[in-house]
């Protein structure tokens, strides 16, 4: 079922919207998440990047993962707020940070990613699929796997 998705920054600067179905929603408990978002894990809805308008200026800090690959980390330049996150290895996807979803309730993750660092406050679901790190094949795998 196509719902929109809207979201944005704190401050108002950056905004989105898409009418496009997630590809995958997942929990991350990697270190780098854990620190861009401020608390035990990051939350992150898989789209086409060509199917999200984004407006107003994002800046983006790129930094290697475990596997090598770059990621590229979106915020607003005016209040910090994490807006998305690029792969290297899979271009054309944009992973929007599911907290700066106008409503966050629209998604539900369908998995954990790096649960194994997962701090022992941060309370996962489980329910959910669970891998203690990125699951065989990286997240390109996981995303072919999820369609």
């Amino acid at each position: 079922m196509v719902q929109t998705l809207k979201g944005g920054c704190l401050c108002g600067a950056v905004s989105y919207e898409t009418e496009a179905d997630p590809v995958i929603v997942a929990h991350c408990h990697c270190v780098d998440c854990r620190k861009s978002s401020g608390t035990g894990h990051g939350t992150h809805v898989g789209l086409s990047e060509e199917a999200v308008k984004f407006s107003g200026e994002i800046k983006f800090y790129d930094s290697p993962a475990d596997s090598g690959n770059i990621v590229s980390r979106g915020f607003c330049g005016d209040c910090g707020s994490a807006i998305l996150s690029r792969n290297s290895s899979m271009p054309g996807m944009a992973f929007i940070r599911a907290s700066s979803l106008d409503d966050p309730g629209a998604v539900t993750p369908s998995m954990i990613v790096y649960a194994s660092r997962a701090p022992k406050w941060d309370i996962m679901d489980p329910s959910l699929p669970s891998f203690a790190e990125m699951p065989e094949g990286g997240p390109e795998k996981v995303i072919a796997d999820a369609q």
